[in-house]
């Protein structure tokens, strides 16, 4: 059978019109013809309320006595047996009336849904669980009555009931939510203009937020990758540079102008090393970004401005808030620099603010937009100079040598120099091997074209055969120092950059966060992933199980199916999908990997320390049972000691009567004594969970009185119908229960009242009371009275007084 849908109403506070809503959209419904019941709305007297009623069908109501008066709540089993389409429940958060089928309203709107019965509900802002806190420090006043948020969150529909303060407040002036005699009180408390302004903007944040669920939820389903300006969420590029925090607070700004508006900072780090991030300032930047309301974020990307776009349409952004280069103008010749390229590619979907700041070109820029290695183009370019530049390079010289003297041209000296800056340069380019080429063309075009005599292979000078093998050994060398060199920045550059991540990740578990999710996250958002997922099996012949995931594509299930996989141990794994991992990652990929074992292998010593706890607990109440019966232990200890001693005795002649009386009463003692210790050691194993009740259906006049035993006669009034339905219990451990309850009961009642033992039906439940007159509990015990084996030694009870198991 198909779940029904639930569609609820929400509003800010009382009044603003959601019962309204609810019985206009049946209204419209049956106009439709659809089927629709009320299964409970309450008008409170609001005549407006009460008139939209008017030819909706209503499920009679069952009424529930408790503490003698009669009260109705929502007859379940007849809106079950009505079965219609749609059944309108007012109020999802109240508390359902004891005795009644469930503890909650929101339960009973449950069943409904699981019998395929569609509902229309209403709740108010301030009745979601997660918000009692917040809604106590605006209005002063803790809602005890509440609803999981989750019940609220799966809802299908969730429509806001929008009014203004003023418009609500006129409201209940003119007498349309409150009796007269209420208003003034709830004008001037709870209905405050500004405790109505706050919980309106809780409302409106909170739907909010679901709706940007649904968004995100729906955008990944369907792979959708472009921006969809929805809601104000700003991306402030960082480099951990000082002007950071002006970024952020500019983007903070920003923010406010919009309803709703998010400020994420990211600070990408590179693998070229260009960026110089000082830790704390980043850490002083995350602390100012968390405490205006946004968050930080810590990614690996080569390329800046390609990850920096890939972040913000990732997170559905709107705007990036970049800062003013820091680049001299000299430094602009290697590339236009991140901003520049964040702005031309962005796209039509994202606004990019460059924001100028006291840090604007005074040097140590943002990075040229290239790779941590040298791409193809570069590599080509290198080539390109290595090889036709000393080509380009003959044909400029030789213009000038033919236009003027022979003793006015360059010399051979200074040819030599430009040549080796051509090598130089393809060194710095493109490396090792484009330099190496251009010594060897620039060494065979000087010896053709500039070395005497000229056109020929022929030296004729020996100085000059010299000078062409130096240059070409100068040339390979310097040459090779610089690949050197810039190979060297770019291990430091590496290891600088995965020092960083290493350094936000120990920062991660100095500051306690072992959430296992957060940190899968963390992994995913860094690498750049779709999803990732910490696997594991108990043995190597054991199929994989998924122990926690992040991200939006389907889990991985084994770690063959990853793009990316790193063993953590014998039998888990880190599994990453979406793109293949160079080998230099999976050094910090091997940090988290091993970072994830540990918060894991914390979460499971904690848990093994809970049950720690529970043992030690058990055996503390195993003892706490012995010391709180040890009264009942010894009544038929004494018994059986008295009657064996009477035996004994050689001073009296007992008759055949008088020892068979003495032996029953040592058999009747005896078994008392073996079911109290069965019943003892069962509750002791019950409370520490190493034995289970064995439950099933009996009367209670059948153990009830069995209980009694141990009470002097004429000391409980026993009060059980026969006609009560059966009830499912184990019967040693209720016998145990009641016999305790009892006897404390009795110890402390006054000798000519006795103490009241009735049980009676309540709705679906019996139930089983236990009444004395005795001088009852101090108000400082109350609180700790339900604690397990807890003894009650107040002044006004004598040494031994009542416990409570």
């Amino acid at each position: 059978m198909a779940r029904g849908t639930l569609r609820i109403y929400l509003g800010a506070a009382p009044g603003v019109g959601k019962t309204y809503a609810m019985l206009s959209e049946a209204h419209r419904r049956m106009e439709r013809g659809t089927d629709c019941v009320v299964g409970f709305v309450e008008h409170h007297g609001r005549p407006r309320t009460e008139v939209m009623l008017h030819g909706l069908e209503e499920v009679p109501r069952a009424e529930i006595e408790y503490r003698g008066t009669a009260f109705t709540e929502m007859d379940v089993d007849a809106v079950l047996a009505r079965r219609p389409r749609v059944a309108l429940v007012d109020e999802l958060a109240h508390t359902n009336v004891p005795g009644s089928r469930n503890a909650k309203r929101w339960q009973d709107v449950e069943e409904l849904l699981d019998a395929g019965i569609n509902v229309i509900s209403t709740v108010n802002i301030q009745h979601l669980e997660s918000l009692g806190d917040v809604v106590e420090s605006i209005t002063g006043v803790r809602q005890k009555e509440t609803v999981p948020d989750e019940v609220v969150r799966r809802a299908d529909q969730i429509e806001l009931v929008d009014m203004s303060p003023q418009a609500l407040r006129r409201r209940m002036a003119h007498g349309n939510i409150y009796t007269p005699d209420k208003v003034d009180a709830a004008l001037s408390n709870y209905f405050r203009p500004g405790n109505l302004t706050a919980l309106r903007e809780l409302a409106l944040l909170w739907v909010a937020d679901r709706v940007d669920e649904y968004l995100r939820a729906y955008r990944g389903e369907h792979g959708i990758r472009s921006t969809w300006q929805a809601r104000e969420r700003i991306v402030v590029g960082l480099t951990g540079g000082p002007e950071g925090r002006t970024l952020i607070r500019r983007a903070a700004r920003l923010a406010e102008k919009g309803a709703g508006g998010e400020v994420l900072a990211v600070y990408i780090a590179r693998s070229d090393g260009l960026t110089s991030a000082s830790p704390k300032e980043l850490a002083l930047q995350r602390t100012l970004a968390e405490d205006l309301g946004g968050t930080f974020h810590h990614v690996i990307g080569d390329d800046i401005p390609q990850a920096l776009l890939d972040f913000a349409r990732g997170v559905n952004a709107t705007q990036i808030v970049l800062g003013a280069s820091r680049r001299r103008a000299w430094q602009y010749v290697f590339g236009p620099g991140v901003s520049a390229t964040v702005a031309r590619e962005s796209g039509p979907d994202l606004d990019v603010h460059i924001v100028t700041h006291e840090e604007a070109a005074k040097g140590r820029g943002l990075p040229v937009a290239r790779g941590a290695r040298l791409g193809r183009s570069r590599i080509l370019t290198g080539w390109l100079v290595g090889v036709a530049g000393p080509v380009l390079l003959t044909v400029l010289l030789t213009s000038v040598i033919n236009t003027r003297p022979p003793d006015r041209g360059p010399g051979l000296a200074n040819e030599v120099l430009l040549f080796l800056t051509l090598t130089v340069g393809a060194a710095l380019l493109g490396g090792f091997l484009p330099a190496l080429a251009s010594a060897a063309v620039a060494s065979l075009l000087l010896n053709y074209f500039f070395t005497p005599p000229t056109h020929t292979w022929v030296i004729a000078d020996s100085r000059n055969i010299i000078a062409i093998v130096v240059f070409f050994f100068v040339a390979a060398s310097v040459a090779s120092v610089v690949d050197l060199a810039a190979r060297r920045t770019q291990q430091a550059a590496r290891l600088r950059a995965e020092a960083e991540t290493l350094s936000f990740l120990a920062g991660s578990v100095l500051r306690g966060e072992d959430s296992l999710p957060s940190l899968l996250e963390g992994v995913r958002e860094t690498f750049g992933m779709e999803s990732v997922a910490l696997l594991e099996r108990a043995s190597d012949v054991e199929p994989w199980a998924c122990v926690d995931s992040a991200g939006t594509t389907r889990p991985i299930a084994r770690p063959e199916d990853a793009d990316a996989e790193l063993p953590v141990g014998d039998h888990l794994a880190l599994a990453l999908s979406g793109r293949v991992l160079p080998a230099e990652d999976r050094r910090v990929l091997a940090a988290f990997a091993a970072q994830a074992a540990v918060v894991l292998d914390r979460q499971r010593l904690q848990q093994q320390a809970g049950q720690a706890r529970e043992l030690a607990e058990g055996n503390r109440i195993r003892t706490a049972l012995l010391a709180a019966v040890s009264h009942d232990l010894r009544t038929p200890l004494a018994g059986i000691k008295a009657a064996v001693t009477s035996l004994r005795s050689e001073d009296v002649d007992w008759s055949e009567e008088d020892q068979a009386e003495l032996l029953a009463g040592i058999e009747e003692g005896t078994d008392r004594l073996d079911a109290l210790v069965g019943n003892l050691l069962d509750m002791s194993r019950l409370q520490t969970r190493t034995v289970t009740p064995l439950i099933r259906e009996i009367d209670l006049d059948e153990v009830v009185p069995m209980a009694l035993g141990g009470v002097p006669d004429g000391s409980v009034e026993l009060d059980i119908p026969e006609t009560l339905p059966m009830v499912p219990v184990d019967p040693g451990l209720l016998e145990r229960t009641v016999a305790n309850i009892v006897e404390n009961a009795v110890r402390y009642s006054p000798e000519d009242k006795p103490v009241l033992v009735a049980a009676s039906a309540l709705g679906d439940r019996v139930e089983l009371r236990v009444v004395d007159r005795g001088p009852g509990v101090p108000d400082e015990a109350k609180e700790r009275i339900f604690a397990r084996s807890t003894r009650n030694c107040s002044p006004r009870s004598p040494p031994g007084a009542p416990s409570t198991a």
